[in-house]
């Protein structure tokens, strides 16, 4: 597809707006995508424009405090067309945080949520409107491959699998937020009262009831720059899905400590039977007294970190910090839109 686009094309759609058009807005989270930011907006109008000049739209960009000029790039396409809008929050906020807020700050009949590195086909949008127009309130992205390395895939369907099984909720495997959510959708994630959201167990939990389809697409390897996931944001991510939606944590380490406990007693008196039958003969020595104590100590540290996971989220929930802190908005005024979507969990700064 060609990507270039020039401003007379976007002012032309933009004349041809009425009250009657359906608005799809376009949310995309960045951090750090200079190389990509410019190509993924001329991207994303192209579709628009060629695809579903039917429709009025915005796109919606939030920036998780980027240090590489990806800001200075998002003020100049602001400036070139007032239906883009930007949100630069004051620090990093995750990658669960920043893009749920900019979903509540949405304003469109539906709105997309695709990443800023083109792993997320952009081509999609066009089938996810279609199937919107059908009915579906949710259209969820699945990955059914991709074109990361196999054994970091296969990490991940493991995982995935792992995290279905032991949750209530009936989770969406290879799903990661890419996809369509109506405005009632959207409504619902307003009302939220959670400083730390995860937006894929949500979409697990309550899509059901808003008539979700899911579509699936291959995964293409991120276009330019690094990829900002590394072990510390992984499992990060991890246990926020495992401590958030599963109990079984929690009542795995009550059922292993029975276990071994069950065990160690068993263990005891098999060893006073036979000291008590050959007092003078039988020498346990130090070895079986050193294994199990390095077993019970190995045990009780992990499930001892296991439930400082679920503290540690149950504190961050208590403090109920704001999801984002705003240093700045742009375009958002352009059509009276001054007012934030979030109400409780939204905090603005001005610098």
């Amino acid at each position: 597809m060609d990507s270039r686009i020039s401003l007379t094309d976007v002012i032309k759609k933009d004349d041809k707006v009425d009250k009657n058009m359906k608005k799809i807005s376009i949310m995309i989270p960045c951090y750090n995508e200079v190389e990509n930011v410019d190509l993924m907006y001329r991207t994303v109008m192209n579709v628009l424009c060629e695809a579903l000049p039917q429709y009025d739209y915005e796109v919606l960009f939030i920036d998780n405090c980027s240090t590489d000029g990806t800001r200075d790039i998002l003020e100049r396409i602001c400036s070139e067309n007032h239906k883009v809008k930007a949100i630069f929050n004051v620090t990093n906020f995750g990658q669960f945080n920043s893009p749920f807020y900019g979903m509540c700050q949405t304003t469109g009949d539906c709105t997309i949520c695709l990443c800023c590195d083109f792993q997320d086909p952009v081509n999609l949008i066009p089938r996810f409107v279609l199937e919107w127009e059908k009915g579906h309130k949710i259209v969820s992205g699945i990955k059914t491959s991709s074109r990361e390395p196999g054994f970091i895939y296969f990490l991940r369907t493991v995982y995935y699998k792992i995290i279905k099984n032991m949750s209530d909720v009936k989770m969406i495997e290879h799903f990661t937020g890419f996809g369509l959510y109506d405005k009632t959708f959207i409504a619902l994630l307003r009302q939220l009262d959670d400083p730390i959201p995860f937006l894929r167990g949500i979409v697990a939990e309550y899509g059901g009831g808003f008539n979700m389809i899911e579509i699936e697409y291959e995964q293409a390897k991120r276009r330019a720059g690094k990829t900002h996931n590394n072990f510390y944001s992984l499992y990060d991510a991890a246990m926020l899905s495992f401590t958030s939606y599963t109990k079984v944590g929690l009542r795995l380490a009550t059922l292993a400590g029975m276990l071994v406990g069950a065990v160690s007693f068993v263990i005891g008196i098999i060893y006073l039977i036979l000291k008590l039958v050959c007092w003078n003969s039988f020498q346990a020595g130090y070895a079986p007294v050193m294994i199990g104590m390095c077993l019970l100590g190995a045990v009780q540290l992990v499930f001892i970190g296991l439930l400082g996971e679920y503290v540690l989220n149950i504190n961050t929930r208590v403090i109920k910090r704001p999801i984002v802190v705003e240093e700045k908005r742009i375009n958002f005024d352009a059509d009276g839109e001054t007012q934030k979507n979030n109400g409780n969990t939204n905090e603005s700064i001005d610098r």
